[in-house]
């Protein structure tokens, strides 16, 4: 039986077809995020996920993993990291390159955002190929630091972006 509360969750995000090319079919969550109800909703449900876990940081992926991360961190009572494009962060930083289904990018975090041995939830509004992802968890451990997993509010499952990630924890709430 599927979840009523996803089954509304999944109703209030609206989807863009061929953004930002031609043949992706974008999932816009800002129409959840402008519903007060569904975004505290969604919070909710993550925090829920991962309120036993052990977790001393997240790291949210811009942009949006920012919208997700840095509510979760507070209510987890841990601290937040960004994870940026490149040129972004004032301070020093290393950086991953990675393929997207529509290109290249690269990701940054500050050089003493984590240390070591910290426990590390990657967060992220969207799993598709894996990409971003698969470069925050390599950013997370070349500061020798473990990726506790990765926290997803959607995942595309045709396009099986949690197989690049391994063996590691992840957990979406809305799949398509």
């Amino acid at each position: 039986m599927v979840d009523q509360k996803i089954l509304d969750l999944k109703e209030k995000i609206r989807s863009i077809p061929d953004f930002p090319v031609k043949g992706i079919l974008f999932r816009d969550i800002t129409t959840l995020l402008k519903d007060s109800k569904s975004f505290s909703k969604v919070i909710d449900l993550l925090t829920d996920h991962y309120e036993k876990k052990e977790i001393d940081t997240v790291a949210g992926i811009e942009a949006r993993g920012y919208i997700l991360g840095a509510p979760l961190a507070a209510r987890l009572g841990v601290g937040f990291v960004p994870v940026r494009k490149p040129g972004k962060l004032p301070s020093e930083t290393i950086s991953e390159t990675y393929s997207l289904e529509y290109g290249n990018s690269t990701l940054e975090i500050h050089a003493d955002a984590v240390q070591k041995g910290e426990k590390v939830l990657i967060v992220d509004d969207l799993i598709a190929t894996g990409g971003s992802a698969l470069a925050a968890k390599k950013l997370i451990e070349r500061l020798n630091g473990v990726v506790a997993g990765f926290c997803f509010l959607i995942e595309l499952t045709d396009l099986n972006g949690k197989k690049i990630l391994g063996n590691s924890d992840i957990y979406s709430l809305i799949q398509y």
